[in-house]
């Protein structure tokens, strides 16, 4: 019997002579970026280091764009970013050591948000493997070790043969279900041997499906076609699988109210009938979803931040579908499906049955007439016309990349992002300096639309190195910083806890002279003209600066009492 995966494609006679005759010149730099290409990669970010000159001396004989930014961490937010919004794995191409460990943070983040980054790094030589300490430059007892808590997986190579199989397997597990981060490691003798190996066409690395189990979307339709109260809770499961337009058909036939996680912004129309929005620091939210007799939860684990800092507590059955095993039922009992939100919504659209309930949409008008009510009664009437300038002046087609700051703070309950995978932010991993890199990182993979990052000026600290960065490619990301002199969030929690703060406030420098000695437009702006001249920032192409000098307050918490 012959089966499918028996059958081996004949070479031709053209691939056999180019096998035997490869180009002269090449080394195992060249193995690495020949597999990328052949994967599909057209774009790399990364920054170079004396044990990785091999691959970045192959880029320029290959078809791949290289974006250099000027810290590792920064050139992790950017591969991020561009693997979220294109969905595809971002090669990050690393030095061993310092440049390797200066990553983390962002590969965390990557992680908590699902982002798929192909991380390649270098190592020392083979002869320094395992342990023995030779004393290289950079040599680490276990480099491996520093990544296997925060990706997905790691590939360590110790031959050039084993490179495009290595690569492969990583880009594979970056883009299966739930997508992540992955660490691939090379020797620098490794990379600069020259290599007599054929050139690397196109290895085959298609992700696997995770389809849900049938009798579990059997049981779960079954209750939610049944449910009085259903209520649907999406996370950013549902937009890393592209699965928004699922959500909202399932929505629209069991007529149930969806609210979205800040990691999920954008999975549901904002303005829908049936749209609770994404208020989850708010009890008036928490009650309703305890309120629900069937809460179907669609990628998310239910986490700190989902859960109103783990105040909530359903009442009703809980159906979960989540992609991480891990986060299956982590956090509370329910009908637990590994799955990818998109395979199994539409499990789920095939088997539910029409719910009529005309007091579906009535009740979502009550609950946020009871949010708005909340906030209205805070005085909080700045931070509200902030957001709003932010809201009007950013196209609405563009995607927006916030920082941990104040107003990012306000966007993840109040901001509409206008459409799946629009809106972006450090809340998975919760690590300052993502807004401005990794606004870099989505413009570097669409550069036709105006991209936004904001931040804090702590956060901006952070990032600042990456003016260079923004104008050496000139790329369209408008930066708007929010300048409060210090870390603005900490001064209120510090100040709540204990009367005054600690290490929070900072030097002002002028982030709009800084900008300019870059290159770089900067204005200054005040709340009233900010619409005004952040509008006119984003049209004009190119990156440019916009400060607002400012101090924001949060709203008021409902988990504390």
């Amino acid at each position: 019997m012959t089966h499918d995966h028996d059958l081996v494609l004949r070479p031709t006679p053209a691939q056999i002579t180019a096998a035997l005759n490869p180009p002269p010149g090449r080394n195992g730099g060249d193995l690495v970026v020949e597999t990328l290409a052949g994967l599909g990669a057209t774009t790399v970010f990364g920054l170079p280091g004396q044990h990785a000159l091999g691959m970045f001396d192959a880029l320029r004989r290959s078809s791949l764009r290289y974006i250099g930014l000027r810290v590792e961490n920064n050139a992790g937010f950017a591969a991020d970013a561009y693997g979220r919004v294109t969905g595809e794995a971002a090669p990050l191409l690393l030095s061993t050591g310092p440049g390797a460990l200066t990553s983390l943070a962002a590969l965390q983040e990557a992680a908590a948000a699902s982002a798929p980054v192909l991380a390649i790094g270098s190592q020392i030589p083979v002869a320094g493997l395992g342990g023995a300490r030779k004393g290289y430059l950079h040599e680490l007892p276990d480099q491996a070790a520093s990544f296997r808590g925060v990706v997905k997986s790691v590939h360590t190579v110790r031959g050039q043969s084993q490179i495009p199989s290595a690569i492969a397997a990583a880009w594979k597990s970056a883009l299966t279900a739930p997508h992540g981060p992955v660490w691939v490691e090379i020797p620098q003798d490794v990379l600069l041997a020259e290599t007599s190996l054929p050139v690397v066409t196109a290895p085959d690395a298609t992700p696997d499906d995770l389809p849900p189990r049938p009798e579990l979307t059997a049981l779960a339709a079954h209750l939610l076609s049944h449910a009085e109260r259903p209520v649907i809770l999406a996370g950013g499961g549902v937009v890393r699988s592209d699965a928004s337009g699922k959500l909202r058909l399932l929505a629209e036939k069991l007529n149930a109210p969806v609210v979205t996680t800040f990691g999920g912004k954008g999975a549901f129309p904002w303005n829908h009938p049936l749209s609770l929005q994404s208020w989850l620091e708010d009890r008036h939210t928490t009650d309703f979803l305890e309120d629900a007799d069937v809460l179907l939860v669609v990628g998310s684990g239910l986490g700190e931040l989902s859960s109103n800092y783990h105040t909530f507590a359903p009442r009703g059955r809980v159906i979960q579908i989540e992609a991480d095993l891990g986060k299956l039922e982590s956090n509370h009992p329910a009908v637990g499906i590994h799955a990818d939100a998109r395979l199994a919504l539409q499990a789920l659209l095939e088997t539910v049955e029409d719910r009529p309930d005309e007091s579906a949409r009535e009740r979502v008008r009550e609950l946020l007439t009871k949010v708005a009510a909340r906030i209205d009664g805070q005085n909080l009437t700045l931070e509200q016309q902030v957001l709003s300038s932010v809201r009007r002046a950013l196209p609405t087609d563009s995607p927006s990349f916030w920082d941990m700051t104040i107003l990012a703070y306000w966007a993840w309950s109040a901001f509409d992002a206008q459409g799946p995978n629009l809106m972006h932010s450090a809340q998975g991993a919760g690590g300052l300096g993502y807004g401005f890199p990794a606004a870099l990182g989505a413009a570097a993979a669409d550069p036709s639309r105006p991209v936004l990052a904001v931040s804090g000026d702590g956060g901006a600290l952070y990032s600042i190195a990456e003016l260079a960065t923004a104008k050496q490619y000139d790329l369209p990301v408008t930066w708007l910083i929010i300048d409060d002199g210090g870390y603005g969030i900490l001064r209120e929690y510090m100040t709540d806890a204990f009367g005054e703060p600690t290490a929070t406030e900072l030097h002002r420098p002028d982030y709009v002279a800084l900008a300019e000695s870059f290159g770089v437009t900067g204005v200054h702006t005040t709340p009233d003209t900010l619409q005004e001249d952040l509008g006119r920032a984003l049209r004009t192409p190119g990156p440019s600066v916009v400060v607002l000098p400012a101090v924001l307050r949060m709203f008021a918490p409902t988990h504390l009492g």
